[in-house]
C-alpha cells in the first residue's frame, strides 16, 4: 500500500518494545519510530498489516519536554540506536514501563511493586561490535535494512573500538582487503582487540590477519583475557560475553543475588560470568553450557573456583533430564529466543527452590515467566540498562517456589 498523499497528525501515546511510539488513527494502530509520548506528530503512513499501520517521516509538531538533540549524525538513518532523541533519564523510565506493560500484555503479570534500575554511563559503553562492508566501504545496518550505513565512528562504541572503525574505514580502500568479506566483530578488554570474521563468501587468508596488525594497534592473536566481577575471563571468538563495560559487575551481582547454599546450577553458563561468583556461596556449582568455543574458555576460567565449578556441554533440556535431586538454586541466561515450553515444563517438573531468569527480550521472558508463575512467584525484578541509546534492556527475575 503506498504512503499517505498527506501526512497524518496523531498523538503518541507511549513507546512500545521496538523503539516505536504507538498512536491512533481512524481505529487502527500507528507505529512510529523516534517519537516521545504526548508529541503531536504529522506522518506519513503506510499499511503494515489489518489494524496496524507503520509511521514515518516524523514530523514534531508539539515536541516532548525530554526530547534531546542527537548526538550522533548518524542516528536515525544507522539501525543501532532508537532512543537518542531523548533525556537518559527518561529513557530509563520508559524501559521500566515498557516491561511492566510487555509482563501484562504478553504474560498476564501484573507486578505492581518496585522495578529497581542498574545504570551506568550511557555512552561509549560498547566493547562489541559488528562491522559490515560492500563496495569498498564499512559500516552499520540502515535501519529497517541490510543497506550499508558507511561510518568512521559510534558514540555508543568504546575509545579503542572507535579508533579501530576509523582505521578499517580507511583500510578497506586498500587492495589489500579482501572484496569477499562481508562482517567482522570486534571485541575489547580496553587494551586488547579481537577480531572474528562473521561472513566471507572466501577462507580469509592469514596474511590478512598480519597486515592487519599493522593497522590496528592491541589487535590480539586469539582469546583475550577481560577483568569483570572479581575474576578473568578467557574469551576466545566466537565465545559470548556481556556487551556494558560499564555494568559486566552490575550485572552479575544482580544475578547471582546474595542466596548461599550446598548446590547451584547455572543454565546457558558462557565463560562463567555467574558460575565464578555463584561458587563463592555454593559448595558446588554445575555450568552448563552448548556451544563448543565458551565450553572450552568455561573449563578454563573455572579453573579459579578451587574445584567448585563443574562444567558440562550440554543442552538446558539434557541436563536438566538427568539431574537426580533440585538445587538450591538454578540461574538461567537464555538466547533471546527464550526458554521455550520444553526447559519450561522441565524447570516446572525440577522445582528448584530458587530460581532466576536473566532476560535480554521481555516478550519471551512474558511468556516464559506465565508458564512459571503456575509455581513460582516474583521476589525481585530488576532492569539492568545494559544497552543506552536503544530500545533493548536486560531484565532479572528472581522467582521462589510457591
Amino acid at each position: 500500500m503506498p504512503l499517505t498523499r498527506t501526512p497524518a497528525t496523531v498523538k503518541i501515546e507511549k513507546l512500545v518494545y521496538g523503539g516505536d511510539g504507538l498512536s491512533r488513527l481512524d481505529g487502527q494502530v500507528v507505529l512510529t519510530p523516534f517519537v516521545l509520548p504526548g508529541e503531536t506528530v504529522a506522518v506519513e503512513t503506510a499499511k503494515a498489516k489489518t489494524g496496524l499501520l507503520r509511521g514515518s517521516s516524523p514530523n514534531i509538531l508539539e515536541p516532548s519536554e525530554h526530547r534531546v538533540v542527537p548526538r550522533c549524525e548518524y542516528f536515525g538513518v544507522c539501525g543501532g540506536c532508537q532512543y537518542q532523541h531523548a533525556d537518559y533519564a527518561y529513557q530509563l523510565t520508559q524501559k521500566v514501563a515498557i516491561l511492566r506493560e510487555t509482563l501484562q500484555r504478553l504474560g498476564g503479570i501484573v507486578y505492581d511493586a518496585d522495578i529497581p534500575v542498574e545504570s551506568g554511563e550511557p555512552w561509549k559503553y560498547r566493547n562489541r561490535v559488528q562491522l559490515h562492508f560492500a563496495e569498498r566501504k564499512a559500516g552499520f545496518h540502515r535501519q529497517g535494512s541490510h543497506a550499508l550505513v558507511a561510518v568512521d565512528h559510534c558514540e555508543i562504541a568504546e575509545p579503542l573500538l572507535v579508533d579501530a572503525i576509523a582505521r578499517i574505514q580507511q583500510a578497506v580502500k586498500k587492495p589489500e582487503w579482501p572484496g569477499f568479506l562481508r562482517s567482522l566483530e570486534l571485541f575489547t578488554n580496553g587494551t586488547d582487540l579481537q577480531l572474528n570474521v562473521l561472513d566471507s563468501t572466501k577462507p580469509v587468508a592469514a596474511r590478512f590477519f598480519e597486515w592487519l596488525k599493522t593497522i590496528l594497534p592491541g589487535l590480539a592473536p586469539g582469546a583475550i583475557d577481560y577483568q569483570a566481577a572479581g575474576f578473568r575471563f578467557r574469551i576466545s571468538g566466537g565465545s559470548f560475553f556481556q556487551v556494558n563495560r560499564f555494568l559486566v559487575d552490575a550485572l552479575a551481582a544482580e544475578a547471582t543475588g546474595d542466596t548461599e547454599g550446598s548446590h547451584a546450577v547455572d543454565l546457558y553458563a558462557g565463560v562463567g560470568l555467574f558460575s565464578l561468583p555463584l561458587a563463592q556461596r555454593f559448595a558446588k556449582v554445575d555450568a552448563v553450557e552448548r556451544g563448543l568455543s565458551a565450553t572450552r574458555d568455561l573449563a578454563f576460567n573455572a579453573g579459579q573456583s578451587a574445584g567448585r565449578v563443574g562444567v558440562f556441554r550440554s543442552s538446558a533440556e539434557s541436563y536438566i533430564a538427568r539431574l537426580q535431586q533440585p538445587p538450591d538454586l538454578l540461574l538461567v541466561d537464555p538466547p533471546r529466543a527464550g526458554l521455550g515450553k520444553e526447559t519450561t515444563d522441565a524447570l516446572l517438573a525440577l522445582r528448584p527452590k530458587r530460581l532466576t531468569i536473566v532476560s535480554c527480550d521481555p516478550a519471551t521472558l512474558a511468556r516464559d515467566a506465565r508458564a512459571l508463575l503456575a509455581q513460582y512467584s516474583i521476589r525481585r525484578l530488576a532492569l539492568v540498562d545494559l544497552f543506552p541509546q536503544t530500545f533493548h534492556f536486560e531484565t532479572v527475575m528472581h522467582l521462589d517456589a510457591s
